[in-house]
């Protein structure tokens, strides 16, 4: 049976959606070329200056209305939406769509909402029921999130509460990064994992920590698609910054760390969509 409408729920008309098509994973779940991973999409919003947010940590309002319902219709284009731990600690997030017509927003069931995946190598989210994540769920306008993290006994209650509302702990092996100490994944393993679990589309939302590491050159290929919502705005220095690893080549010299191909602009209220393939 089909769900009343929340207030807070979003309309991104027909019209707006036809620019996005080519750019979005095929609807029939295939992955071309990538048959082992899903698809990944790389979005975010940014000022003018690359910058994500005023500090880590800090919300910060970047994207128009108009942009911020497009995001919402890219998540229920996707089985999955992922962050780092450092937004979910940040951001006590929904990571649901709010568009008119998806599950729990006039729609039938949990149709069009995505898994949310947090990347919590540490076990630092200390989640509870009155989380917003797990709130929407109680309301039927959610799913669980599968967190993913390489503690090997993450505490009962929190299993416990996880496996109540239909989510889980996905385990997974981290490297420390000697240079920086700080944690990293094995990407391609993780998206074959979320593959094997039944995603075949994943949307990579961030934050900084999590999109830098996956523009480094060993993981690129695993982007399928990059879509990233610029607006009018600077938001100065000190803020977290969307810039990966300086590359250079075989005499030292410093060289373009990634590029897009066949990239597209698009107006969209006063901000622009860029679109396009690593």
């Amino acid at each position: 049976m089909a769900s009343s409408i929340p207030k807070d729920a979003m309309e991104f008309p027909e019209s707006d959606r036809e620019f996005l098509e080519p750019h979005l994973p095929p609807k029939d779940g295939s992955t071309p070329g990538h048959p082992d991973s899903p698809f990944v999409t790389l979005t975010f919003a940014t000022s003018l200056d690359s910058s994500l947010a005023l500090s880590p940590g800090a919300p910060t309002a970047i994207s128009g209305p108009q942009s911020k319902a497009m995001t919402h219709y890219l998540r229920s284009r996707h089985d999955g939406i992922l962050i780092g731990v450092g937004t979910a600690v940040a951001d006590d997030p929904s990571l649901n769509c709010r568009l008119v017509g998806v599950g729990g927003y006039g729609g039938e069931g949990l149709a069009g909402q995505p898994r949310p995946v947090v990347i919590d190598p540490t076990g630092r989210w200390n989640f509870t029921e009155d989380s917003k994540l797990f709130k929407l769920c109680r309301e039927g306008r959610g799913r669980a999130p599968w967190i993913v993290t390489a503690v090997k006994d993450p505490p009962a209650e929190n299993v416990a509460l996880l496996q109540e509302y239909g989510g889980r702990y996905v385990k997974m092996d981290v490297t420390t990064s000697s240079d920086v100490g700080q944690n990293r994944l094995d990407w391609g393993e993780l998206m074959a994992t979320l593959k094997k679990n039944g995603l075949n589309s994943v949307m990579v939302e961030g934050g900084g920590h999590i999109i830098n590491s996956l523009l480094e050159p060993e993981y690129l290929s695993i982007i399928s698609m990059v879509i990233i919502t610029i607006a009018p705005t600077w938001l100065g220095q000190g803020g977290v910054v969307v810039s990966p690893a300086r590359r250079f080549d075989d005499g030292g010299l410093a060289i373009p760390a990634a590029r897009l191909s066949g990239a597209r602009w698009y107006p969209l209220g006063e901000d622009v969509i860029l679109c396009g393939r690593l």
